[in-house]
């Protein structure tokens, strides 16, 4: 369960986040969602780092995946939630169904 503190903080986008973000396949709504509903971690130098797994099941770099696993590392600064970056993870690799 995400912290009830970060459900109604705005959340900013570094344009370092926004690149990684465009590398690596994610979508900003679902950066915000894996910040609002995501399982929460903690991360260095006091960051926290949010895990939503979704259902993908579509190619990404020439090869079909079942999940995307978004990873948003953020930085909690006073009354908004600033992204530093985006990890993309991709799982159950196979042929399409």
């Amino acid at each position: 369960m995400t912290d009830p503190g970060v459900t109604g903080k705005p959340v900013v986008l570094t344009a370092h986040a926004r690149e990684r973000m465009r590398e690596r396949g994610a979508r900003e709504a679902d950066v915000v969602q894996a910040i609002r509903i995501g399982q929460p971690e903690a991360a260095q130098r006091g960051l926290v780092l949010y895990r939503l797994n979704l259902e993908f099941h579509r190619e990404w770099d020439g090869r079909y995946y079942g999940v995307q696993q978004v990873v948003p590392v953020v930085a909690e600064e006073g009354d908004r939630l600033v992204v530093v970056t985006v990890y993309v993870f991709y799982f159950q690799e196979g042929a399409r169904p």
